[in-house]
C-alpha cells in the first residue's frame, strides 16, 4: 500500500460498472482509484506503470482476456494483487484465474459490501472467494486429481491433438505423429475449436495450458 491508502486500477469493458465501481471505491476512506483499464492489454499497461495494491480485472473484455492479463501482470508485477470481479463462475474460468496467479474471485452480484471487504483483504495479503466460488473451490480439492479429466466434451484423439497444439507442434508434425493427413487435423481443430468454443487455436491453447496440457511427459 501506499502509506495508509489502497490504490486500485479497476479493468473492465462495460463503463456504466466501471464508473458504478469507481464511485463505491471512492467513498471508502483510504481507497484511491488510480486508472481504468477497458481491456487486458490496457490492465497490463497500467498495472505495470502505476504498481498499484490491487487490479480489480474482470474476465471477458477485448484483446487480451482477463485471465491472460493476470498472467501477464503476475510474471512481471508480482506485488500487485488481483482480484477478478466478474459474472462467470465456471470451473475452467475460476480454476484458470487461480493458476494465473488471481488472489481473490468474486461474482459481481456479491453485495457491495462484500465486495470492498474482498478488495481490502486481497490488498492485505489475504486471498478470498465469493461464497458460490468458495464451493466450487473446495469441491475440486476435495476430489482426488486424478479423477479430473478435462475438457470431456472432447474425445480422446481430440484430445491427443490439442495436447500437441499446447507442446507447440504445428499441423504438419501432429499429422506426422497420428498418421493421418494434414487436413484431417485441420477438420479436427475446427472441431475442438467448436467445443471449447474458442475463436482460434492460440485461444484453444491458452485453455489447454491452463489445464496442465502440452507438459513434457
Amino acid at each position: 500500500m501506499t502509506g495508509d491508502v489502497t490504490t486500485v486500477v479497476i479493468a473492465d469493458d462495460h463503463p456504466v460498472f466501471r464508473k458504478g465501481l469507481r464511485a463505491l471505491l471512492e467513498a471508502i476512506d483510504d481507497v484511491a482509484v488510480v486508472g481504468e483499464a477497458t481491456g487486458g492489454d490496457e490492465a497490463v499497461a497500467l498495472a505495470i506503470e502505476l504498481l498499484p495494491d490491487v487490479v480489480v480485472m474482470d474476465v471477458h473484455m477485448p484483446g487480451v482476456n482477463g485471465v491472460e492479463a493476470t498472467r501477464r501482470i503476475s510474471a512481471v508485477a508480482p506485488n500487485v494483487r488481483i482480484l477478478i470481479l466478474t459474472m462467470f463462475a465456471d470451473d475452467d474460468t475460476v480454476f484458470a484465474a487461480m493458476r494465473a496467479g488471481a488472489a481473490g474471485y468474486v461474482l459481481k452480484d456479491a453485495e457491495h459490501d462484500d465486495i470492498v471487504r474482498s478488495l481490502l483483504a486481497v490488498a492485505r495479503g489475504d486471498a478470498v472467494f465469493g461464497p458460490g466460488v468458495a464451493a466450487r473451490v473446495r469441491s475440486f480439492f476435495s476430489q482426488s486429481q486424478s479423477s479430473i479429466t478435462p475438457f470431456p466434451e472432447l474425445t480422446p484423439r481430440e484430445m491427443e491433438v490439442l495436447d500437441a497444439m499446447a507442446a507447440g507442434d504445428n499441423n504438419q508434425v501432429i499429422a506426422s505423429r497420428l498418421g493421418v493427413a494434414p487436413k484431417t487435423i485441420r477438420n479436427m481443430s475446427s472441431n475442438i475449436f467448436l467445443k471449447l468454443q474458442v475463436a482460434d487455436r492460440s485461444q484453444a491453447i491458452v485453455r489447454a495450458r491452463d489445464a496442465g496440457l502440452g507438459r513434457p511427459g
